[in-house]
């Protein structure tokens, strides 16, 4: 189902399941969906960032576009030293409403009681995922009242979001991806045309951004999948149904 453009001052009454407001976002440029979702949904829209390799695009987007969205930073607490100094550069520069939300559980304690978790294969990983992500994530959805998730997913990140649509509902949260279509040309551009500030890290080599266990750089021959979690899987956790019946993702 197609839809035309919202008229400015249109609130959101449940009328769009996610797989039409994707067809009323697809059509539009980057900038367009980021005002499209402000009037649709207003204060019950968020965003998120992990401080990645490609955060600054999104970044700069909510800025120029819809600055009053608070952005969700996760801190699992194993981030790499350069991810928490570049976050903090935005921070401290960019006038953001940045709100970071941690583990339940900290990091010392989780290995003082389950081990490393990231070490015990795909039922660790899955744990880890839960614990460190989805949970705070969760939580943060949860105490801000959000009913629309905004991300910087983009197709040629990977396979396993090369079919993804312009907005997926994910339990009772819509997520909707506004750079969806980004080639790394596009991106690129972008960076450049706007003097954007680059992850200390990928003039290092990493082609991808996680945490320090379960990132590394690619050796020859391996695509961005092969350097997460030791080439088992892409995906942190979040982009994925949660399975837990209480949560909202």
């Amino acid at each position: 189902m197609k839809h035309g453009p919202v008229k400015k001052g249109t609130k959101f009454s449940g009328e769009l399941t996610a797989r039409e407001l994707s067809d009323l976002l697809e059509p539009l440029k980057a900038h367009e969906r980021l005002l499209q979702l402000r009037e649709l949904y207003g204060g019950e829209l968020v965003a998120s960032t992990s401080f990645g390799l490609q955060a600054s695009a999104m970044l700069h987007l909510i800025r120029e576009h819809a600055p009053e969205t608070p952005i969700i930073f996760v801190d699992t607490g194993y981030c790499f030293a350069e991810t928490y100094q570049f976050a903090q550069s935005f921070i401290d520069k960019w006038g953001l409403d940045i709100r970071i939300y941690n583990p339940a559980i900290s990091a010392a304690r989780q290995e003082a009681l389950y081990g490393r978790l990231w070490e015990e294969g795909a039922e660790g990983n899955q744990r880890y995922a839960l614990l460190n992500k989805i949970e705070p994530m969760n939580r943060a959805l949860s105490e801000i009242g959000a009913k629309v998730w905004m991300s910087g997913l983009r197709r040629s990140q990977s396979q396993t979001r090369a079919d993804r649509s312009f907005a997926e509902q994910q339990s009772s949260t819509i997520k909707v991806y506004p750079i969806l279509d980004w080639a790394e040309p596009q991106l690129a551009s972008y960076f450049h045309d706007h003097a954007l500030p680059r992850h200390p890290l990928e003039a290092e080599g990493y082609v991808t951004m996680g945490d320090w266990h379960s990132t590394r750089k690619p050796q020859e021959g391996e695509s961005a999948e092969d350097t997460r979690f030791a080439g088992q899987k892409y995906e942190c956790g979040l982009h994925e149904e949660s399975g837990q019946s209480d949560f909202q993702i």
